[in-house]
């Protein structure tokens, strides 16, 4: 047989050994399980391979295959049509009216379960708190036209199903302290406020986890695990604020995050309500599965875009035995991060380490948030220690020669515990000490990026010199460890000027950390502010497929939307 001959043959092949039956591509309707074990049997009827049909397939697939090059090698194809190019419709949301009829609903099956508080509230201060924030580097305009204060998953799962019927935007709210409008309202809808689910669900001493619901709060959670005696501790701490369920939904990290990770290291398994009111577990309580698709994965940092967290179990640590706490002074911003790379770098297991700007400085000076302790005006470096005494006393002196090496003076050490956090609250009362120094009609806009520490240097230098020739009243502070830094600007939002140079420092701050391949955020996540940086950092096809992700979960759009990308 000729190849021509043969060739001309393959699609038959092709056709003959892999087609269905139009019963087995679509279920026959049916009532019970005789429908099921229908389509089951078909399953198992159809056509076997064959030693013939397996070479036609192989052949088939050697001919496209020269075909593509063949094609590759008269010019440069179209772009393929892909997975993602399908349009999705655009949502539609639900209008005053029926957003109105769905409270009502809500109302009327809450008191029904047997609630008997009005968990509901429309009162207008409440309705600007849950959907404004001071915190926020943007807030668009639109506020929620209801805040539901739910007590459980079930109330939760009767909110989401009731808002999925009447196609009414939910957005979860916990400590409230995001930074890049996470939880504004732009179309309206519900605020569910996990306030009054607080509480530790279980805690199971001897496996080192806990069970906790959204709106417990980090601080909250580990002056519990200190009054039970228990030995261990929840080492995520991000602002004092915080709250696991923001914690979860924007993988959040804080000072400890160069020795304990980000939140998503902690988290074992979660409790989801899904847009349609369906509640689900992502996996079961071991440290380790690899069971299936990491949900875990899929909704630590979606900021409530794909459902709700109404319960977590996290991992808990070992309280070490000793620690200790120190500061030490650089003439430059570029020797301090020098010397935090280098400390990285020779391998040294500090527990944090953090740096601020001398303007970081005298801004907490002023604030007296840390009073009547006055700080040296210069760029910082704060450090953390934590491990057995011998190994903290041996990690101190070799971060201590590798400080001095570049210029750091001034080395301090904690005496006791009291020093210990006075000296820590320099670092930890910050972004307050900015806020306290506001004028009236101020903002501060608070936004951070992230970087390999081997650049850390260079990008910290170049934005903060741009700072200071816009004349922007800037600081820099971050997680120096991480390569993640933080910029804190006082701006006046109705000076267009003004304005117009934050946007720039901003903008200019994220093009520089893309360029040298780090993130638009290492912990404050996307919200509403930060969708354009995103794009840019991961590009419109991984965007594609974020978007299909949120489609098959929520095809409504009605989870948070508007956050991390546009609607369709």
């Amino acid at each position: 047989m000729s190849a021509k001959h043969f060739a001309g043959r393959l699609p038959c092949a092709w056709r003959r050994t892999i087609s269905t039956s139009s019963r087995l591509r679509k279920p026959v309707p049916g009532n019970g399980q005789g429908s099921e074990r229908e389509w089951s049997g078909q399953a198992h009827n159809h056509q076997k391979w064959s030693g013939r049909s397996m070479f036609a397939l192989t052949a088939t697939a050697g001919v496209l295959g020269f075909g593509l090059a063949i094609a590759s090698l008269q010019g440069p194809p179209k772009r393929a049509v892909t997975l993602f190019d399908s349009k999705m419709p655009t949502p539609q949301y639900a209008s005053l009216d029926d957003m109105e009829d769905a409270i009502k609903q809500i109302r009327r099956e809450i008191a029904a379960s047997g609630e008997k508080e009005d968990i509901i509230s429309t009162d207008p201060d409440d309705l600007l708190a849950h959907g404004y924030s001071e915190w926020s580097t943007t807030n668009p305009d639109g506020l929620p036209v209801a805040v539901v204060y739910p007590r459980s998953t079930e109330q939760v799962s009767t909110i989401a199903r009731v808002c999925h019927k009447y196609r009414v935007p939910i957005i979860p709210y916990s400590g409230g302290s995001s930074l890049e409008g996470n939880f504004s309202a732009p179309y309206g809808g519900i605020s569910v406020d996990f306030a009054y689910m607080d509480q530790i669900v279980q805690f199971n001493k001897e496996d080192m986890d806990i069970v906790v619901q959204p709106s417990i709060g980090w601080q909250d959670l580990n002056d519990q695990l200190n009054r039970m005696g228990s030995g261990l501790f929840f080492p995520i701490d991000p602002g004092p604020s915080a709250k696991i369920g923001g914690m979860i939904g924007t993988n959040c990290s804080g000072t400890n995050a160069v020795k304990y990770g980000t939140m998503k290291d902690w988290v074992i398994n979660l409790t989801v309500v899904l847009a349609d009111g369906t509640v689900i577990k992502t996996r079961r309580r071991p440290r380790k599965s690899s069971a299936g698709y990491n949900l875990n994965g899929l909704f630590v940092g979606s900021e409530g875009t794909l459902g709700l967290v109404t319960e977590a179990t996290l991992k808990l640590a070992v309280v070490p035995e000793e620690f200790s706490v120190a500061v030490v002074t650089f003439p430059t911003i570029r020797d301090a991060a020098s010397a935090a790379a280098e400390v990285m770098q020779t391998g040294i297991p500090i527990a944090a380490m953090e740096i601020m700007d001398e303007v970081q400085m005298k801004v907490v000076n002023i604030g007296g948030a840390t009073a009547p302790r006055v700080w040296k005006e210069m760029p910082t470096l704060f450090f953390k220690f934590s491990g057995t005494k011998a190994s903290v006393k041996e990690n101190v002196s070799r971060v201590q020669a590798i400080t001095k090496q570049n210029k750091g003076s001034n080395f301090e050490f904690a005496k006791d515990l009291r020093e210990q956090k006075l000296l820590w609250s320099a670092r930890k009362e910050s972004l307050w000490s900015m806020l306290a120094l506001r004028k009236e009609g101020e903002e501060v806009w608070s936004t951070d990026v992230a970087v390999p520490f081997s650049r850390l240097a260079d990008i910290i230098e170049i934005s903060k010199k741009e700072m200071d020739d816009l004349g922007l009243f800037a600081s820099i502070l971050g997680h120096i460890g991480d390569g993640n830094f933080h910029e804190s600007i006082i701006y006046n939002r109705h000076k267009k000027d003004e304005l117009e140079k934050v946007e720039t420092c901003v903008k200019n701050m994220v093009k520089r950390a893309l360029d040298m391949e780090g993130t638009c955020t290492g912990e404050h996540s996307i919200g509403w502010g930060k969708k354009e940086s995103l794009l840019l950092e991961v590009g419109p096809d991984t965007l594609a497929v974020m978007k299909q992700i949120k489609s098959a979960l929520d095809p409504q759009w009605i989870m948070n939307p508007g956050k991390i990308m546009d609607l369709p």
